[in-house]
């Protein structure tokens, strides 16, 4: 019975966090509701997480708000929260799952740069895209990235001219703004034989700690064995895997959005 007490307390604990990261401060009959608790436990709650500067308590309205040492804590983790570290075993997993290869790409200087790769059990000749430039707006991930970039942004990247790399590369600013919004909609963005002829891919968006898009996850192979009518079907599997990326590094969209 004391330990299923003493890890609802730490549970209970968790969740006071949660709320206060959420909602900036609280005070205790807040908290209290919330949880579901009488007031004097969430008082108890308070207290022993202000005791480790965790939660710090205004004297004078005496709501409460996260402590300094949160930022401790984050410091400590902050190096053990790499994307590729983190991406690495989910990505190998999904490509061992759907045999195609799986890339994480991040936007750099109007560019998405991949940087990590896992090959499944029938790509093991593909080429390694890993440190490689790709271009946006006829890649996958190029497109999530683009898709989730501030208008003003935005609007300078659609500027710049576009290569046409095959019949159904895609540079019109106006067509790529509509499918960039529905990548967004959606939850994943697909390039079909854009970038290289007989290539097919689809691309989902990583999310940091506070919520924003850091990186994009995609799937690519060959249109025979991916062929456009399947990304829906590779997409979901995308999706669950760039949510538990998203998770190792922090996100939890219950509090970020």
């Amino acid at each position: 019975m004391v330990e299923n007490g003493t890890v609802q307390s730490v549970e209970r604990a968790a969740q006071v966090m949660e709320i206060l990261a959420r909602e900036g401060t609280a005070g205790v009959g807040e908290i209290a509701r919330e949880l579901g608790v009488h007031g004097s436990t969430a008082s108890r709650l308070l207290t022993a997480l202000e005791a480790y500067d965790l939660v710090e308590r205004d004297s004078e309205t005496g709501r409460s708000r996260l402590g300094m040492g949160v930022l401790r804590l984050a410091a400590a983790t902050r190096a053990g929260l790499d994307l590729t570290a983190q991406a690495g075993p989910v990505c190998d997993a999904l490509a061992e799952e759907l045999g195609e290869t799986v890339n994480v790409a991040v936007l750099r200087g109007g560019a998405a740069v991949n940087v990590y790769q896992a090959q499944g059990r029938r790509t093991v000749a593909l080429h390694n895209w890993v440190g490689n430039r790709t271009v946006l707006h006829a890649t996958s991930s190029g497109k999530m990235l683009m898709a989730h970039l501030p208008t003003s942004a935005l609007a300078t990247v659609l500027e710049a001219p576009r290569e046409r790399f095959t019949a159904a590369t895609i540079t019109s600013a106006d067509v790529l703004r509509r499918q960039f919004a529905e990548a967004r909609e959606r939850g994943w963005a697909e390039a079909v034989e854009e970038f290289e002829v007989g290539l097919n891919a689809a691309a989902t968006p990583i999310r940091g700690p506070e919520g924003d898009v850091i990186a994009a996850v995609s799937v690519a192979g060959p249109a025979y064995r991916l062929a456009a009518d399947e990304l829906p079907r590779v997409a979901e599997a995308l999706q669950r895997a760039a949510e538990e990326i998203s998770r190792r590094l922090g996100h939890r969209p219950e509090v970020t959005g």
